[in-house]
């Protein structure tokens, strides 16, 4: 395996950044770092994958999810809560963006070893290395407990924690989500876990068929094909036999109402994408 960063936790993090260049204000995210932490080729506007017209919405969806989730971490650790996990944390600068926030908790980020190896790196090149509270966690979901590496990364399980998966599930079979999510139900009480989740194509508005075509075929191109889709119905059924209890469900239009209404550009999320709060 090349010590790369995987090329969707790329394109996701230069989307973030495009949303602040290309956007009109008011920006949902402000994320310009992880476009250093890439440092494509001067001419990556010009790919087909950063076209600002056809990404709109997955650009959108994208900001959105991580907004969401950030302001989830904000409100909880108001409540005491002191752990964040992020399962295939990507490129994701939350510890280097928010270090008011981030530094009241112990953030750890779990992804594949050779993606964190090579960011590690890059925040190190970049005048940024990691402090104290936040720790990588180098996990292959598919053959490795996530679990098992969080606690012997120093994460306590009787402490409640916000664990987020953000894009990740479409990249695992029923039986590794199953897997992954099985442990994290064991949670202290006052744990949240938020996931994402991609719908079938058919539960799609069918102006976004052609984009959700480009994008699988482009993870089967990159290496990551997609592996599940779920229904909101059918994810809430496989978390809930992983053992999870309280499941709540966050449209694309909720997400359109909360961050994006009232927009003149049309902005607004993809429907096909959509997050799950869960709690033991």
């Amino acid at each position: 395996m090349s010590d790369l960063p995987d090329p969707s936790a790329v394109r996701v993090a230069l989307w973030r950044a495009l949303h602040v260049e290309a956007d009109p204000p008011p920006h949902v995210l402000d994320d310009t770092l992880g476009l250093a932490l890439a440092a494509p080729s001067d001419d990556f506007r010009q790919c087909r994958d950063m076209d600002l017209r056809a990404t709109m919405r997955a650009r959108a969806s994208i900001v959105a999810r991580a907004r969401f989730t950030e302001d989830l971490v904000a409100e909880r650790a108001a409540h005491g809560v002191r752990q964040y996990v992020l399962l295939g944390a990507g490129l994701d600068t939350f510890a280097q963006r928010n270090p008011a926030l981030a530094s009241t908790l112990r953030v750890f980020e779990v992804d594949a070893p050779a993606s964190q190896a090579w960011k590690q790196r890059r925040l190190i090149e970049l005048g940024l290395p990691p402090p104290e509270w936040l720790r990588f966690v180098p996990v292959d979901f598919e053959v490795t407990s996530a679990w098992e590496s969080l606690v012997a990364a120093g994460f306590d399980r009787t402490v409640p924690a916000i664990v987020a998966a953000l894009g990740v599930t479409m990249y695992l079979t029923e039986e590794a989500v199953v897997a992954m999510f099985r442990p994290l139900a064991g949670l202290a009480p006052g744990s949240t876990v938020v996931l994402t989740f991609a719908p079938p194509l058919e539960l799609l508005e069918p102006e976004e068929w052609p984009a959700r075509k480009a994008t699988e075929a482009g993870a089967r191109a990159g290496g990551t094909p997609w592996r599940s889709t779920f229904t909101p119905q059918q994810l809430t059924a496989l978390v809930q036999t992983a053992g999870f209890r309280a499941v709540t469900h966050v449209s694309a239009r909720a997400l359109t109402e909360r961050y994006f209404e009232g927009r003149a550009d049309g902005l607004r999320p993809s429907s096909g994408e959509e997050i799950l709060l869960v709690a033991p």
